[in-house]
């Protein structure tokens, strides 16, 4: 049997990251079929077309910005008589919508599940759907690394799922569960020291959720891989006696780069406590980038302006993006009402407003949010950023800085060129 994995490709290109959950698939695939051909595709980096693929089963994993293309995609596939099996958030949240597009939907993490999918489908027998369980994470396979085509510069660590902060644009929390399960530090160095560059990320749902001890030691347990790291996370877990320690064995462990988890700043507006958090984070020499999200029902143009002065007055680079109602969120939940019924999952990708507001039209809020976006993005603000870099990360951070920061600012030059001529939507 040939098992083929696909990552659709992300609505503005991504970086040279090998994308962790085919990789990871890969892995639970080969453990549980050691004779089976595989063949891991990520699209994002490598084109592809369905006339190309040659398999028994083809799992595609979609989040929202991706599904459509994963739907269109596995449409292809089942007219060719290609059995197709579709999961990750998006068919978790909305599993009756896959099932229109697939031959089998997996709902939740697939290591409970996988086997049966595989069995059944080499048995003819393959079911409409199969639930997976959140299971403790000991005695993992290791990622597939090396059968991915491509260019890559940078592999992914998992060391633990489930974040405990229900933050209403997330969708972590309903996927791995509030409970933070952690893989044994044995195992998670044990598969650092497997992976080939000496930069890499770590993909956990939230780098410092959990039991703060417990990351000292990973962390501390990570420190003679001579390693660097960049992660995402939140800041509700920076309080308490062990912050300074964890924050400080965690820089030294190779930790370069933070992103603050998909916030919900809203006019410049930033907590007390977390600008301190963020000014702490700084204080041990780890770059900190700011996501915000505009154009919330509340926003005023106004509002868009005054995430220019957060970003100068806190010294961080912000990336904006629209108010993204992802299914499976709160949020989504409490936007349903005035989700514009026009625009499908395809406009959920960061550059549309998805939603109706009370004064401003959808048209007049992204053309300020590209506006304000290229003002957070331009070259001068990224050059200068350089020097608020602390000097103890030079010159992996300020590399690493500009390897992700300049094309982020070019493809936001070309998806503001794209949004005037109508043309911004991925293919």
């Amino acid at each position: 049997m040939k098992i083929c994995l696909i990552m659709p490709p992300l609505p503005y290109g991504g970086m040279p990251l090998a994308p962790p959950t085919i990789e990871y698939l890969g892995g639970l695939t080969k453990k549980v079929m050691p004779d089976v051909e595989i063949e891991l595709i990520n699209a994002d980096i490598t084109a592809v077309s369905p006339e190309e693929i040659k398999a028994d089963l083809v799992g595609i994993s979609c989040k929202t910005p991706t599904v459509t293309w994963g739907y269109r995609f596995a449409d292809a596939l089942r007219k060719r008589g290609i059995r197709v099996v579709l999961g990750g958030m998006h068919p978790t949240f909305l599993p009756e919508e896959a099932k229109l597009h697939a031959d089998a939907v997996v709902v939740g993490e697939a290591e409970s599940v996988w086997s049966e999918v595989l069995q059944d489908t080499e048995k003819g027998k393959i079911k409409p759907f199969y639930y997976g369980e959140r299971l403790p994470l000991e005695n993992l396979p290791l990622p597939l690394i090396g059968h991915l085509k491509g260019p890559y510069k940078l592999h992914s660590l998992m060391t633990k799922r489930g974040c405990p902060f229900h933050c209403e644009c997330c969708s972590l929390t309903p996927f791995s569960g509030p409970e933070v399960r952690c893989r044994p530090i044995k195992e998670v160095v044990k598969e650092a020291e497997l992976l080939p560059e000496k930069l890499g990320y770590i993909c956990d749902d939230n780098i410092w959720a959990g039991d703060l001890q417990r990351e000292i030691d990973l962390f501390d347990a990570l420190k003679d891989l001579k390693k660097k790291w960049f992660a995402v996370g939140c800041l509700h877990s920076l309080h308490g006696p062990l912050v300074d320690k964890l924050l400080k064995t965690s820089r030294e462990s190779g930790l370069i780069e933070f992103w603050v988890g998909r916030e919900t700043y809203s006019g410049g507006k930033i907590e007390k406590n977390r600008e301190e958090a963020i000014k702490r984070i700084k204080d041990y020499g780890v770059n900190v980038i700011l996501p915000v999200m505009l154009g919330w029902r509340t926003d005023t143009l106004a509002d868009f302006e005054k995430t220019v002065e957060l970003a100068d007055r806190m010294k961080v680079i912000v990336h904006p993006g629209l108010v993204l109602p992802y299914p499976g969120t709160k949020l989504y939940e409490q936007y349903k009402p005035y989700l514009l019924k026009n625009r499908g999952w395809e406009y959920y990708n960061g550059g549309y407003l998805v939603f109706e507001h009370p004064t401003l039209s959808p048209e007049v809020l992204e053309e300020k949010f590209y506006q304000v976006s290229i003002k957070l993005l331009n070259l001068r603000r990224l050059f200068k950023h350089l020097f608020d870099i602390p000097l103890s990360g030079f010159p992996t951070t300020h590399l690493y800085f500009l390897m992700r920061q300049l094309p982020v600012h070019q493809a936001m030059k070309v998806a503001y060129q794209k949004w005037q001529k109508g043309v911004n939507l991925p293919p």
